[in-house]
C-alpha cells in the first residue's frame, strides 16, 4: 500500500516525517498524471500545488478551519488529502468526482464555484461570521492565484479585508505566472518581478556592507535604512498590500513544504488578515506540462480551439473577417487559445487585447473601442458573460453601441458541470433592448452569422455555439422571411408540427421529424438563425400547423422558447407551443450526450413527448367536433 492510500484525512498527514511528505508529494504528482490523461481534468495547476496543499492541510484543521480555492480547478491534490484516493479515479465522469470542490462528495468542501476572483470575498465573509460567532478558533484559508488577481472583485475584497484588522485570514497568491496562459497586465509584470531578482535585498547589503566601512557610515547607513520604505516602493511588489493595511509575507518557494509549513503557522498566529506569497512552477514534476509554452498543460486535453471545433471555425473566419474590415478587433478575458482567437492574434497583434480574467472590463472596453469607432468582438465562455451583464446592458446596449460579443461553449458543456454549462446567456441576452441572438446550427453557419453580427452597426450583438466537434452542414430547403427551412411535411403528411429549433438543436430536430414520421406525423423544421430579434414570418407559419415546438440549449426560463411563446400570444395565435429546453437547476457533470439524456432533451425524448401532445390535441379536435350543434361548422 502506498503512503497516499493510507491518507484517509487531513489528520494522517500530521505525524508524517520529512522524507515521508517527500515521498507523498512524489505518489500525489503519478497518481495526477495518471488520471487526468485517462479522464481528462486540470493537470497543470494541481501539479504546482502539491507541497502547498500539503502544508496547509498540516498547518490547519480542516473543515473546522475553512479552505476556500479560488478557482476550484486546482483543488485536485486538496481531493486526494481530504479521503477520496479510492474514487479519484472516477475524475469528471457521470456519476463520479467532479473537478471541482463539491459540497456532496467532502465536509472539507465549501465553495463549488469554478469562476475566478471570488475567494477572498468568500473568505472576508466567512471570518467576519465566526468572529460575530465568538469563534476565535478558526481560521479561514484562501487561496488565489495571481491569474485571479486580475479581476476586480478581488481587490473589492482586499480593500474590505483589510479594514478587518482583527479578521483570522490567510490569503496565499500561489503565483506561478499563468492564469490559463501566461498572465496578463500590469500586476502581472509586477508580481513577475520578484520572481527574477532580489533587488530589494541586494540594495541593503550593499548600502550596509559598503557604506559602513565609509566615514560617517554607520549615521548614513541608519538614515537610508529609516527611509527603507521608500526603497521597497520602487524595488518591491509586497509595498502594494502593506500600503492597504495587510501583512505580506514572502516570497517562498512554494515547492520547499517545511518553508511553506513554517510560513503558515507564522500567518496563521498572527490574529489578523495576512498575505503570505508563494513562488509555484504550473505543471512541475510533468515534463510534457513545463516543456508546454502554451499553457502548461492547464487542461487535459487541451482546450485549445482544435481543428474541426466550434472554437476553430470561428477563429479562422475572424482572420478572414480582418482582412476585410480593418475596424474589427478583438477582445478575450485569459481565453485567447481556447476560444480560438490565437489565430487572430498571430495575423494581427496588434488588434487583440487580452484583459486577463476581467469579463466586466472587458465589455466595457469594448464599449469605449466602439466609441472610437471599431467594431469589437469579445470571444468569452458563455458561462462567463453572467459576471458581465451590467456592463452589456448599461454601457454596450443603452448606448447601442456596435459590439459582437461570442460566446464560447454555450449549452451544455459536458465534464465541467454546473457552474461551466452556458444554459444563462440564452435568457439574460433576451433582456437586453436592441440585442441580437444569432445561434448557428453548423459550420457554415457560424461564419455567415458572424459577419452578419459585424455588420449590425447601431447595436450590440451576440453569437453562441457550444463545445466540440462542429457536425455535418445541412442546407435549407427553402426560407421563411430570413429563417431556414430544413424539412417540409413528408409526401402524404399534414402540416401537424412547426419545430422551432435553435443552433444545433435544428439538427436535433431533422432526427425528431424522421421519427414522427413514421408515426404519421408532419414536421416542419425551422432553424430561426437569429433567436432574438424573432422573425415574425414565424406568425404565419404556426397559424399552418396544429402545434408549435420550440427546442433550445439553454434554460427554459425567459429563452427562446418563452420569447416564440410571448410573439405568438401578442399576434393572438392560439395554436398551442410546447417549449423544450435545460432544466432551471444546477446540472451534473458527465459528457454531453449524458447530461442532455439525463434531461430529455434527446431524439427520442422529444418524438415521444411531440407524439403524445399531438394524440392530445387529435382527441381534442375530436371532441370538439363532437360537440358541435348539427347544420353547425365546427370552429
Amino acid at each position: 500500500m502506498t503512503l497516499l492510500e493510507r491518507i484517509n484525512g487531513p489528520e494522517d498527514l500530521k505525524e508524517l516525517s520529512q522524507d515521508q511528505l517527500t515521498r507523498l508529494a512524489g505518489e500525489i504528482r503519478d497518481l495526477l498524471i495518471e488520471t487526468t490523461t485517462r479522464t481528462g481534468g486540470h493537470l497543470g495547476p494541481n501539479l504546482g500545488v502539491v507541497e502547498l496543499t500539503i502544508a496547509i492541510h498540516r498547518v490547519f484543521d480542516s473543515p473546522k478551519d475553512r479552505i476556500v480555492f479560488d478557482t476550484g480547478h486546482q483543488s485536485y491534490v486538496h481531493k486526494l488529502l481530504t479521503g477520496r484516493v479510492a474514487q479519484f479515479g472516477t475524475l469528471k465522469q457521470y456519476g463520479g468526482l467532479t473537478g471541482y470542490p463539491s459540497r456532496a462528495e467532502s465536509e472539507h468542501d465549501l465553495v463549488e464555484n469554478s469562476h475566478a476572483s471570488t475567494s477572498l470575498s468568500y473568505a472576508d465573509g466567512l471570518a467576519k461570521a465566526y468572529k460575530l460567532r465568538g469563534e476565535s478558533d478558526r481560521t479561514v484559508v484562501a487561496i488565489i492565484g495571481d491569474g485571479a488577481l486580475t479581476g476586480g472583485m478581488a481587490w473589492e475584497a482586499l480593500n474590505n479585508i483589510a479594514a478587518a484588522k482583527d479578521s483570522r485570514l490567510v490569503m496565499i497568491v500561489n503565483d506561478n505566472g499563468w492564469s490559463y496562459q501566461p498572465t496578463i497586465g500590469g500586476l502581472a509584470e509586477h508580481l513577475a518581478a520578484i520572481r527574477v531578482t532580489q533587488r530589494y535585498e541586494n540594495v541593503l547589503d550593499y548600502i550596509k556592507t559598503t557604506l559602513s566601512r565609509a566615514p560617517l557610515g554607520g549615521p548614513l547607513y541608519g538614515t537610508l535604512h529609516g527611509i527603507k520604505k521608500g526603497i521597497k516602493d520602487v524595488l518591491q511588489p509586497q509595498v502594494m498590500f502593506e500600503d492597504l493595511g495587510i501583512k505580506y509575507v514572502g516570497p517562498i518557494d512554494g515547492h520547499d513544504e517545511r518553508m511553506v509549513e513554517n510560513a503558515l503557522r507564522r500567518a496563521r498566529d498572527f490574529g489578523g488578515p495576512v498575505l503570505l506569497h508563494v513562488i509555484t512552477r504550473k505543471g512541475l514534476g510533468y515534463p510534457e506540462a513545463e516543456q508546454n509554452t502554451d499553457d502548461r498543460l492547464h487542461q487535459v486535453p487541451a482546450a485549445g480551439a482544435l481543428p474541426g471545433t466550434w472554437s476553430r471555425v470561428f477563429g479562422d473566419e475572424m482572420v478572414t473577417i480582418g482582412a476585410r474590415r480593418p475596424d474589427v478587433v478583438a477582445i478575450t478575458a485569459a481565453m485567447l487559445n481556447p476560444t480560438g482567437l490565437a489565430q487572430f492574434a498571430h495575423v494581427y497583434p496588434s488588434r487583440v487585447y487580452d484583459v486577463g480574467i476581467a469579463e466586466q472590463h472587458a465589455i466595457t472596453s469594448a464599449a469605449g473601442l466602439a466609441m472610437g469607432g471599431f467594431h469589437p468582438v469579445v470571444a468569452i465562455y458563455s458561462t462567463f458573460v453572467n459576471r458581465a451583464f451590467d456592463q452589456t446592458l448599461m454601457d454596450v446596449a443603452l448606448h447601442k453601441l456596435p459590439v459582437t460579443i461570442v460566446l464560447d461553449r454555450a449549452g451544455v458543456t459536458g465534464p465541467d458541470g454546473a457552474s461551466h454549462h452556458g444554459m444563462w446567456d440564452g435568457s439574460i441576452m433576451q433582456l437586453v433592448p436592441g440585442m441580437k441572438i444569432a445561434a448557428p446550427r453548423d459550420a457554415k453557419r457560424v461564419a455567415e452569422l458572424l459577419n452578419e453580427a459585424v455588420d449590425v452597426s447601431d447595436g450590440p450583438t451576440v453569437v453562441r455555439f457550444p463545445k466540440g466537434k462542429v457536425g455535418g452542414e445541412v442546407e435549407a430547403v427553402a426560407k421563411l422571411g430570413d429563417m431556414d427551412v430544413l424539412r417540409s411535411p413528408a409526401a402524404g403528411l399534414g402540416a401537424d408540427v412547426l419545430l422551432v429549433g435553435a443552433g444545433p438543436m435544428a439538427l436535433m430536430g431533422l432526427e425528431v421529424a424522421d421519427r414522427l414520421a413514421g408515426h404519421g406525423i408532419g414536421v416542419t423544421v425551422v432553424d430561426p438563425r437569429w433567436t432574438k430579434p424573432i422573425d415574425e414570418a414565424l406568425v404565419g407559419a404556426a397559424l399552418q400547423h396544429r402545434l408549435v415546438v420550440a427546442v433550445e440549449d439553454n434554460g427554459r426560463v425567459g429563452g427562446f422558447g418563452d420569447a416564440v411563446s410571448r410573439l405568438l400570444r401578442d399576434h393572438d395565435v392560439d395554436v398551442p407551443v410546447k417549449t423544450f429546453g435545460l432544466p432551471q437547476e444546477f446540472l451534473c457533470h458527465g459528457t454531453r450526450d449524458e447530461v442532455l439524456e439525463e434531461v430529455g432533451l434527446t431524439p427520442q425524448h422529444l418524438a415521444r413527448q411531440i407524439t403524445e401532445a399531438v394524440a392530445r390535441r387529435s382527441a381534442g379536435d375530436v371532441r370538439e367536433a363532437s360537440q358541435t350543434v348539427p347544420g353547425e361548422a365546427a370552429p
